[in-house]
């Protein structure tokens, strides 16, 4: 399937379409909010800021059948590395720490398809909305799994808009545009943070041999670890490694 970003009009829906939810969650510090995407999408977020609203923004995506629910127990570890963080629910997801995809809902009834590469709409306007109602000066964009991959693809089409990326388990799932994500990961200047579960280095190292930057970063645990971001939940043995291995890239390019 060809896709387009229309980064212009979802700038501009991005901009008027924004509105607060509400959330149930006592633990939960940030708060929800709501924004569109160009096909007219409503995409669901989480924002966490720390007392510095001009501080990096790490804008967060989850992985295949999950939610913004997943950076739950690490979007406060960020803020306290002083980043200001926005989660997404993607249209390709379910749920994940009893938090429900509320992209993927809205989607759904709109009659959407909700295939991996579906969700670029929801990761444009989150851009959108981090440049123009957060006027974050940098931005950092995470994905995790099937996200991770299309950090690649994001970052090649905006090079002045995103300063960095971090990509958890990203690998070949699926084409954009007929192209491979390596084909998108070579035009990736940059700098770059990859790492997996052990046993899945070989799903990503081709793609990370040609990013382009000259700052790049990767991390293999010397345990058995774990698939995409979940590998820094507190309740995931070895976490401490991940984390070590994030902090630093987070500090070379902060």
């Amino acid at each position: 399937m060809k896709l387009q970003p229309f980064f212009l009009l979802i700038i501009l829906m991005a901009t008027i379409g924004c509105t607060q939810a509400q959330t149930n969650d006592a633990s939960f510090k940030g708060k929800t909010v709501t924004f569109k995407a160009a096909d007219g999408v409503t995409v669901t977020a989480d924002l966490y800021m720390t007392a510095n609203p001009k501080a990096p923004l790490i804008v967060l995506h989850h992985q295949a059948g999950y939610s913004r629910g997943a950076y739950r127990p690490i979007a406060p570890e960020l803020n306290k590395l002083g980043f200001n963080c926005l989660a997404l629910d993607q249209r390709s997801g379910n749920a994940a720490q009893d938090i429900k995809n509320e992209t993927k809902k809205a989607a759904v009834k709109m009659g959407k398809s909700t295939k991996y590469p579906d969700a670029i709409p929801d990761l444009e306007a989150g851009l959108a909305y981090a440049k123009n109602v957060l006027k974050a000066n940098k931005i950092i964009y995470w994905g995790s799994s099937y996200s991770a991959s299309l950090m690649f693809y994001m970052a090649s089409k905006h090079p002045n808009d995103i300063q960095a990326i971090l990509a958890f388990s990203p690998g070949e799932y699926f084409e954009i545009e007929g192209k491979k994500i390596a084909s998108f990961a070579a035009q990736v200047k940059c700098p770059a943070f990859v790492t997996s579960a052990k046993n899945e280095q070989k799903q990503w190292q081709g793609m990370y041999n040609v990013i382009a930057s000259g700052q790049k970063q990767s991390f293999l645990p010397q345990a058995k670890g774990f698939h995409g971001s979940k590998a820094l939940w507190p309740s995931n043995a070895g976490n401490q490694a991940y984390w070590t291995a994030v902090k630093t890239f987070l500090k070379k390019i902060n």
